[in-house]
């Protein structure tokens, strides 16, 4: 343990895997910040607790057992000469679920703005959003513990990194789901980046690999580009609120 607190090597490689877990858990905290903001605030808060906490069990599992999670990327079956692994079956799994989960949530979405109400919870919501916070939980668990363990050797580092990367999602998961919650065009958003996230997910499970880079582009250009809609709706609100407040002047006066 003191020699990796003394390598500059073991600093490096912690840094490095510990900014890869935290890109590569943006899709974990959209997911959650969508999926939760159906929930009343405190059964909200809960759901994040329990999913970021089964997020770090999971990773920490996956790290615990190397030797099994290599022998997921190993072939189980062959489609016309292209092998698929226990990895890529849950991937394909994963993409499809993100997929069907985004697009019903998106007509959820539509269907309550054309009625003109929002919907009310079930009685048993929350024990729903806690079995698919699991799933997805698994799905990107998976995905981050294979990267880092091709990037790390030491198992120590990849847990350290995994836990830090954790406490960061926690602390950005209540702002950007108090945001997601109070726009709704921005919810519209991440439920697109869902469906994006989804397909590359299924592409990778049939190995068509797409960049991660061009994803992260196009959600932050996106995030961007919604940052400024939305502040521009502001401004014009106060405005509006400036010239309702401003008194009027009588004829004479």
């Amino acid at each position: 343990m003191m020699e990796l607190l003394t390598s500059p090597e073991a600093w490096a490689a912690l840094l490095t895997l510990t900014a890869l877990e935290i890109v590569l858990g943006i899709d974990n905290v959209i997911f959650l910040s969508v999926i939760v903001s159906r929930l009343p605030e405190p059964q909200a808060k809960r759901a994040r607790q329990i999913g970021l906490a089964l997020a770090l069990v999971f990773r920490i599992m996956l790290l615990s057992v190397l030797v099994w999670l290599i022998g997921l990327t190993q072939p189980v079956f062959t489609v016309k000469s292209m092998g698929f692994s226990w990895r890529d079956i849950i991937l394909i799994g994963g993409g499809l679920f993100l997929i069907a989960k985004a697009t019903h949530e998106i007509h959820r979405e539509m269907e309550a703005r054309e009625e003109g109400h929002e919907d009310t919870p079930a009685p048993n919501a929350f024990f729903w959003v806690i079995v698919q916070i699991i799933i997805i939980d698994l799905v990107f668990s998976l995905d981050s513990i294979i990267t880092a363990i091709g990037m790390a050797e030491q198992l120590e580092i990849m847990i350290a990194a995994v836990i830090i990367a954790v406490v960061v999602m926690y602390v950005s998961a209540v702002p950007v789901t108090k945001f997601v919650a109070e726009h709704p065009t921005t919810k519209m958003l991440a439920l697109a980046f869902l469906v994006l996230i989804g397909v590359a997910l299924v592409a990778d499970g049939f190995q068509f690999h797409i960049p991660r880079g061009y994803i992260y582009f196009a959600i932050t250009f996106s995030v961007a580009v919604e940052f400024f809609n939305v502040l521009a709706k502001n401004n014009r609100r106060k405005a509006a609120k400036k010239t309702r407040e401003k008194p009027v002047r009588q004829p004479g006066g």
